[in-house]
């Protein structure tokens, strides 16, 4: 393997998302709906931010009038039952913006959920139908259709809601994910705001967190890298190492945790012109088989594939050092990219986070399965050192378990 050298590739504009941050930005929200043209608004969360945060309170205070109503039955991975349900309320509802609280899991099924609403979907057996006509990917024809305007509020650092061109939901029988692809499905307004995100465990916080650091380090050396979103993701990784250990929720550090939601933002720059690789592919797999949270899943991934990737990537990895404060005078790439994923590890472990999969709870003997599910997923051919091997798999998570 040879260090990649060649600089070539392409950069496509990105989508006119509304990105507006600031602590208290949440009192505004009634008033940037209404600048996109929004009149009836549902709110999409799961339970447990309905529950036991103040999140979607604050959301349906600040929206006022504008609020239809609030469904908070997304669980994590969003059954396809629940996405159902929900597009079916907001078309009862004359609902023209959907609002989601929370992580990925609400920003991803809400663009599906846009999706039936335009499609007229209306049924489980509609949906599951169309999953398996299509390969459990869906592409419909959106243009002259009206959809739903799109507000992401995250409450985690997960970043999915600057995804672009797609959502999911979790056909729970079958044990895999339908996806949809749009070049139309993207957030109209995403309001970061540190105040929604009081009431986040730490534990979620924390490892999503670390979700935003594998955007970062996976964007930096994965197929299709691009010169013009080096800079952000490397500053998102330096903000992530210096603020997010002082943003525990017991912190009470409103500014680290708008730092951090900032640097989530930053890791996401300038998609969808990026791809992920193993980190991510080994993730998919780990988080929809054994219900993981997908934050859990880059501390225990990520350093061990840098590792993997480090033959054909230490230039770039060296560039992560940096960013996680280290001296690299004098050092060869190879020895920078090799302190670069020892800061990586030592940084989870301090976060008390796990990083090992054995601590997920995840038998020894079923990695051979994981390994011939991984090879399935898109992130392997995008991975700096292709994926194309059982055994090349296997070899990282060995060295992970």
């Amino acid at each position: 393997m040879t260090q990649q050298t060649l600089l070539q590739g392409e950069f496509d504009p990105t989508v006119p998302s509304r990105i507006v941050f600031g602590n208290g930005k949440v009192d505004f929200l009634k008033e940037e709906v209404r600048k996109l043209g929004g009149k009836r608004v549902l709110v999409l969360s799961g339970k447990t931010v309905a529950e036991k945060t103040d999140s979607v309170c604050r959301v349906k205070d600040a929206l006022g009038d504008m609020a239809a109503g609030v469904y908070s039955n997304l669980p994590q991975r969003a059954p396809l039952s629940s996405a159902v349900e929900a597009a079916n309320l907001a078309v009862a509802q004359g609902v023209d913006t959907l609002v989601g609280v929370g992580g990925s899991t609400i920003s991803d099924a809400s663009r599906m959920i846009a999706v039936l609403m335009a499609e007229g979907i209306t049924t489980e057996a509609q949906l599951r139908q169309l999953g398996e006509d299509q390969d459990m990917m869906l592409s419909p024809n959106l243009e002259g259709k009206p959809l739903p305007l799109q507000v992401s509020i995250p409450t985690t650092l997960s970043a999915g809601e600057f995804n672009m061109g797609g959502g999911n939901v979790l056909d729970d029988q079958a044990g895999h994910k339908i996806r949809v692809r749009s070049p139309r499905l993207y957030a109209d307004l995403i309001m970061l705001d540190a105040v929604m995100t009081e009431g986040t465990p730490d534990w979620l916080w924390l490892s999503t967190g670390v979700k935003a650091l594998d955007h970062c380090i996976e964007r930096l050396y994965t197929t299709g890298n691009q010169p013009a979103i080096d800079a952000p993701i490397l500053a998102a990784a330096e903000m992530i190492f210096t603020h997010l250990p002082k943003s525990r929720e017991s912190d009470n550090d409103p500014e680290a945790r708008l730092q951090c939601l900032v640097a989530a933002w930053m890791s996401m720059m300038g998609a969808p012109n990026f791809a992920t690789g193993l980190s991510h592919a080994i993730g998919h797999i780990i988080g929809v088989h054994y219900s993981v949270g997908h934050g859990y899943t880059s501390c225990v991934t990520q350093p061990y594939v840098m590792e993997f990737n480090r033959p054909v990537s230490a230039a770039k990895q060296a560039l992560l050092a940096r960013s996680a404060g280290l001296d690299t005078r004098g050092l060869s790439d190879e020895a920078a990219a090799e302190a670069a994923a020892r800061a990586v590890d030592d940084f989870v472990l301090g976060l008390g986070m796990p990083h090992r999969l054995r601590e997920l709870e995840i038998p020894e003997e079923d990695l051979p399965k994981i390994a011939e599910l991984v090879l399935t997923d898109g992130g392997c051919r995008n991975n700096p050192v292709p994926i194309t091997s059982f055994e090349q798999v296997m070899e990282v998570l060995r060295a992970a378990f």
